[in-house]
């Protein structure tokens, strides 16, 4: 595995707030994305009291050469999923709930209607937290997305990883132009609710593909970007092609804000989640 810079170098999760998210993923029977993708902010978001909560289990039905959750066979998704959730935003007093799943394509909506119930539960639990859905594609349906979108989160996110000519190698069932359509339904269906989208940089993309790839979350829609460097899990994940510099990610955040986005987040250690609630509360930029 190729040595990461400095840079990319954190530190270990410590602190009271840190343990508290802990113990109670523990003691709940939580998951998080913050723990099975290995995500390199857990440290820093939990010791700040900001998690991540990952329903309909911890397997995914895909097997994306990219990331380190788990797959295979998964349980239908439990009944009592969202009162738990809702009763952990509430006990830990979040302003700012991300909730996000593996990608479930054995289930006929795909999750969608957990969706909606985890929303529903939260609102009625924490009717202060805003709540934030970070999606999968749904395979496409947009009847599933209505759903979805029907429980009228404050931010619906969907992640496109990566460029078109790395989807086969890097989102084993993925499709760029189905995720590129869901984004732009919910222009259609919800367009009050800003929609989110993230890529993972470093698989190997080259900036014209890139600029093409804003280009086309613009053109959808979207309002909201992260934009992260891609940190190989295992070795037997995709390898890291190259290592973007702190200031390459500076560049490329006054790109996406000259193209119209009015919220970017950009950086080395950037992830769909990380500091969700600072992005959604930051001015947003106006573009002429």
């Amino acid at each position: 595995m190729r040595r990461k810079p400095d840079w990319l170098k954190v530190r270990f999760p410590a602190g009271p707030g840190f343990a508290r998210i802990d113990r109670m993923h523990r003691e709940q029977g939580l998951h998080s994305v913050c723990r099975s993708a290995a995500c390199p902010n857990q440290g820093e978001c939990w010791s700040s009291g900001t998690a991540t909560f990952m329903i309909l289990g911890d397997r995914c039905s895909r097997t994306c050469a990219f990331c380190n959750v788990g797959h295979g066979p998964a349980a239908f998704p439990d009944p009592a999923e969202p009162q738990t959730v809702a009763a952990a935003v509430a006990e830990l007093g979040l302003r700012h709930a991300v909730i996000t799943s593996v990608t479930r394509d054995d289930l006929e909506d795909g999750g969608a209607g957990q969706f909606n119930a985890v929303t529903t539960a939260i609102r009625a639990r924490a009717p202060g937290c805003r709540v934030e859905l970070l999606i999968p594609d749904l395979r496409g349906d947009h009847a599933a997305l209505g759903r979805v979108l029907a429980a009228a989160p404050d931010v619906l996110g969907h992640n496109l990883e990566t460029v078109p000519r790395l989807y086969a190698q890097a989102r084993a069932g993925a499709d760029y132009r189905r995720s590129l359509a869901l984004l732009a339904a919910c222009r259609e269906l919800a367009p009050r609710i800003p929609t989110k989208s993230g890529l993972m940089l470093g698989l190997g993309e080259e900036r014209p593909e890139l600029l093409a790839v804003l280009a086309d979350l613009r053109a959808a829609g979207v309002a909201m970007l992260t934009l992260g460097q891609y940190l190989q899990p295992t070795r037997g994940h995709l390898p890291v092609a190259r290592y973007l510099p702190p200031g390459e990610f500076a560049e490329l955040r006054d790109i996406a804000l000259h193209l119209g986005f009015t919220r970017v987040a950009a950086g080395p250690l950037v992830r769909s989640s990380f500091h969700a609630a600072e992005l959604y509360e930051e001015p947003a930029h106006a573009h002429s």
